[in-house]
């Protein structure tokens, strides 16, 4: 049972009802890598994890919160960021995390689907826009760091030059369909510390 006003299939649970969880979440996963959002059954998803469907249909109720719990659950599991003291060292891991997860032949796939979905449901599309808030506003603690430091101008905007960092990458993954190889994740990390070392990433007013 959710609490009151919670959105169905986001409440963190214990016990067997984590298990659950992770089941149906693992099988929503694995039908996106598979078949597509446009292939999401409820009834299948169940099957898969080896539940009954009626708890399924009841906890989530739509294909599309599947995918937004599944948002949630992955922006819980993303490793955390880095931190070496190095504005360069910290973007060149962060760009590296995202090429890695990107050229993953499942991963990859999954983005793919998941940000299909998101161009035609706004729940969808609202669930990733929290996903990557999280993973920003993550990441954005180490250009405050730079900031901090000294290494970059004091009005610059961390969550522009984080995107800056992974906007290349997601170009390569769903427009250009060029490799996704670590020189182009180092390209993109080194573009976007030389940026806003310009000041290209102030803060607009």
């Amino acid at each position: 049972m959710t609490s009151k006003g919670a959105e169905v299939g986001t409440v963190r649970p214990g016990g067997r009802t984590a298990r659950v969880r992770a089941a149906v979440l693992r099988a929503t996963e694995d039908a996106l890598v598979e078949q597509g959002f446009d292939g999401l059954d409820l009834g299948a998803v169940a099957q898969r994890a080896g539940v009954g469907k009626t708890t399924v249909y009841r906890r989530w109720g739509s294909a599309t919160a599947l995918v937004a719990d599944l948002l949630v659950d992955m922006a819980e599991q993303s490793l955390p960021r880095a931190d070496t003291g190095s504005l360069t060292e910290d973007l060149l891991a962060n760009a590296r995390l995202v090429r890695r997860t990107l050229a993953d032949p499942r991963q990859g796939t999954l983005f793919r689907a998941v940000i299909a979905a998101a161009s035609c449901d706004e729940r969808t599309a609202e669930a990733l826009r929290r996903f990557y808030q999280v993973r920003v506003r993550e990441w954005a603690v180490c250009v405050e760091q730079a900031i901090q430091r000294g290494e970059l101008p004091e009005d610059t905007d961390p969550d522009e030059v984080v995107r800056a960092v992974s906007a290349p990458l997601y170009y390569r993954l769903l427009a250009s369909q060029q490799p996704l190889d670590e020189a182009s994740a180092d390209r993109a990390a080194h573009a976007a510390v030389a940026a806003a070392k310009a000041g290209v990433y102030a803060r607009t007013r």
